[in-house]
C-alpha cells in the first residue's frame, strides 16, 4: 500500500449531479459505483473519479511521483501501485484531471471506430464531447463536426481549431454519430443526421430519466444502428488486446495535446465542494458554463 496526498480533484459534472441529486436507478446501483466509492447509493456516499496528487508514503520508487487515479474527493488516499498511473512530466495536475474524460472520449472512439475519411458529429460539446472532439481531430476525417445548442462553447471550440455548428447547421448522411448531450432532442437530432446503415453511439448517461427516443421515422426506415459507449468497461473490439490499465495510460499521452487546458471553466478550494455541487446540479449560470471545474487542495489541510 502506498499514500497519495491529493493535490487536486475535478467534477464530472453531468455523473456526479445524477449522483449528487439521488438518480442512480437503483437496478444498476452496483454497476454504477466509482472504484474508491465509500456506501452506496442513493446516500450517504462518497463520490468521484477525477483526483491528481503526490505519493507520499509507500515503497521508495513511487515516493514523490505524482499520479492520476479514479479517486473520490478525499485530501488523501491509500492505495496500490495497480489503483494509480504517474502523470507526465510535461502535463500539469489540473490537465492531468482530465485524463478520465480523455479515457472515456477514447472509449467511444474504439466502440465503433472511425474509417478514414469518414464523416462524423459529436452532438454535445460539454467536457466528454469536448475531449472526443480533440481526440478525434488527429485522425483523417472528411469531415469533424461538433455540435451544441450554446453559442458561447462554440466559440470556444472555433478557437480550439474544431468545426462547430448549432443542430439546425450539422451536415447530414454522416457515417458516425457520437451522442454526448444527455438531452433526448440531442439524441433526435443524431437519429436525423445519421446516413443510411449509419452509427448513433449513444455515450450520455441519463440516470433515472427516460428519454423520449423518435425511433419512427429515421432509425427502421433508414437501417440506423444505436450502440451504447460505457467507460466502465473497453469496447468488446480492443477488449481482448488492451487492459484499463493501458487504456488509461493511452488517455494520459493525450493529453500532450495544450488544447485541453481550454476544457478547465473553473477553479476552487475543496471546501467549496457542497456548495459547486448543487450549483451544478441545478439550472444555473455556473452548470451551463462548466465543462471542467477542479478543486484544488491546499497542503496541510
Amino acid at each position: 500500500m502506498m499514500r497519495v496526498r491529493t493535490t487536486a480533484s475535478a467534477v464530472s459534472k453531468g455523473t456526479e449531479a445524477l449522483v449528487h441529486t439521488g438518480r442512480v436507478p437503483t437496478r444498476i446501483a452496483e454497476l454504477m459505483r466509482a472504484p474508491h466509492q465509500l456506501g452506496d447509493f442513493p446516500f450517504p456516499v462518497s463520490y468521484g473519479y477525477l483526483a491528481v496528487g503526490v505519493v507520499d508514503e509507500g515503497p521508495a520508487e513511487w515516493l514523490g511521483t505524482r499520479v492520476f487515479g479514479l479517486l473520490p474527493h478525499h485530501s488523501h488516499h491509500l492505495v496500490t501501485p495497480d489503483d494509480v498511473e504517474p502523470i507526465p512530466e510535461a502535463i500539469s495536475d489540473h490537465r492531468a484531471l482530465l485524463a478520465g474524460a480523455a479515457e472515456t472520449g477514447l472509449n467511444i472512439l474504439w466502440q465503433s471506430p472511425p474509417r478514414y475519411g469518414d464523416r462524423v458529429a459529436i452532438i454535445g460539446a460539454g467536457m466528454i464531447g469536448t475531449a472526443t472532439a480533440l481526440l478525434a481531430s488527429h485522425l483523417r476525417l472528411e469531415r469533424l463536426e461538433i455540435i451544441d445548442t450554446n453559442p458561447e462553447r462554440r466559440a470556444l471550440l472555433t478557437g480550439l481549431g474544431l468545426t462547430a455548428l448549432a443542430p439546425e447547421d450539422a451536415g447530414d448522411d454522416c457515417d458516425i454519430v457520437i451522442h454526448t448531450s444527455g438531452n433526448e432532442s440531442g439524441l433526435a437530432r443524431a437519429l436525423e443526421i445519421t446516413g443510411d446503415d449509419g452509427t448513433v453511439v449513444e455515450a450520455s448517461w441519463y440516470g433515472e430519466t427516460s428519454p423520449t427516443v423518435a425511433l419512427g421515422a429515421d432509425f427502421h426506415a433508414r437501417r440506423l444502428s444505436i450502440v451504447a459507449s460505457q467507460v466502465g468497461q473497453v469496447p468488446a473490439g480492443h477488449r481482448a488486446r488492451r487492459t484499463r490499465s493501458q487504456r488509461l495510460r493511452a488517455a494520459l499521452s493525450a493529453l500532450h495535446d495544450d488544447r485541453f487546458d481550454a476544457l478547465i471553466t473553473g477553479t476552487s478550494r475543496w471546501q467549496d465542494l457542497p456548495q459547486l455541487m448543487d450549483e451544478l446540479s441545478s439550472d444555473t449560470t455556473t452548470a451551463a458554463e462548466t465543462l471542467c471545474h477542479v478543486f484544488d487542495y491546499e497542503e496541510g489541510t
